[in-house]
């Protein structure tokens, strides 16, 4: 998956973008972790009662800021996973827009 300046997860029905207000301070306290690239890594699980196996939500943004990667992705990091379908979806998607409202309002991304 290449970068991008707006994406969305897949099966969601929201784009998100990077805001034009997001700096790296603001990553690394909404806990962000530098790469050896130089970019910007968030991964967090989804799943209340499996944290350890279960689906992880997983968020690249380029080191300048310009554009980010955005999926929903198995414990082990390799198949990407639709959580708006899968049969926990209520927990997951709880999670998951709890996450992402609390990027919008910390200016890391805007709704489109």
């Amino acid at each position: 998956m290449a970068f991008e300046i707006s994406n969305q997860l897949l099966g969601d029905n929201t784009v998100y973008a990077v805001s034009p207000e997001v700096k790296k301070y603001t990553l690394t306290d909404m806990g962000f972790v530098s790469t050896k690239a130089g970019n910007y890594s968030f991964e967090r699980t989804l799943d209340p009662n499996d944290p350890y196996n279960g689906v992880k939500l997983k968020i690249v943004f380029k080191g300048d800021l310009s554009s980010f990667k955005l999926s929903a992705v198995t414990s082990n990091g390799l198949n990407k996973v639709n959580i708006f379908t899968n049969k926990q979806s209520d927990e997951l998607v709880e999670q998951y827009n709890f996450l992402m409202n609390n990027f919008v309002e910390r200016n890391v991304f805007i709704k489109k």
